[in-house]
């Protein structure tokens, strides 16, 4: 009779699991959905990869926004602006 009990406990747990995690891939794929839909794509400028407009790596420069597929591009990106700075100093 224990036995018993116990199985249907784990079948009921495992089924609350199952449940809850295809709910949360609806709607994390519902959300996907809607950043893709709605989403502008623009060009990463060290690698080339097209990447949604609103992305999370992003550099500020002024009045210009750049977007970024990777932090190793955003920091090969910082790297290319210093040098260019640096070698403008030198030339003053």
């Amino acid at each position: 009779m224990f036995k018993l009990l116990i199985t249907i406990g784990a079948i009921y747990l495992l089924y609350k699991l199952l449940k809850n995690d295809k709910k949360n891939k609806a709607t994390q794929s519902g959300a996907k959905s809607k950043t893709v839909a709605s989403g502008e794509m623009v060009k990463d400028p060290i690698c080339g990869t097209f990447v949604p407009k609103n992305n999370d790596i992003r550099v500020k420069i002024g009045d210009r926004v750049e977007c970024f597929c990777s932090y190793e591009c955003r920091d090969k990106f910082l790297k290319q602006i210093e040098n260019e700075s640096n070698t403008q100093s030198q030339d003053s």
